[in-house]
């Protein structure tokens, strides 16, 4: 299961998708809101994405990782909209008969949504400036 949210993402809720009897192993990852970026302070961050193309993309990615790694079950939760400095905004849960599998296969989950699914992220820095970080077609719609 690949979703994006505009609601608070409940980790344990998370957590139950990917039980299973036959799994001895299981890895999460979580992605917070911090309170700084690049030695700048940080006030809050906006995810936009484009939601039909990014769920597609973020299946895809799971069925990848289900193919290249033996796990069974395989979710990815992202946030969208504002969310305050501790907030979560990306959860991935793995399951796995074994330990292994389910670590390399909430890596390849995590870093293979940061770099393909249509998300993208704005930061509200404490100056009062705010930026898109890692959005060409961000930068170039803002100067068109």
């Amino acid at each position: 299961m690949f979703a994006l949210t505009a609601q608070p993402i409940d980790p344990e809720a998370i957590r139950k998708r990917v039980l299973d009897p036959a799994a001895g192993g299981f890895c999460s990852f979580e992605g917070w809101v911090r309170n700084h970026h690049q030695g700048r302070s940080v006030d809050r961050l906006e995810y936009e994405a484009y939601p039909a193309l990014a769920e597609k993309e973020g299946l895809r990615i799971l069925a990848e990782a289900s193919e290249r790694f033996d796990i069974h079950h395989a979710v990815c939760v992202h946030r969208t909209g504002t969310i305050e400095i501790g907030g979560l905004a990306v959860a991935v849960c793995v399951s796995a008969s074994h330990r292994d599998a389910a670590f390399d296969a909430c890596r390849y989950i995590i870093d293979e949504v940061k770099a393909r699914v249509p998300i993208w992220k704005k930061e509200y820095f404490s100056d009062g400036e705010a930026g898109w970080v890692r959005c060409d077609h961000c930068a170039t719609h803002h100067h068109h």
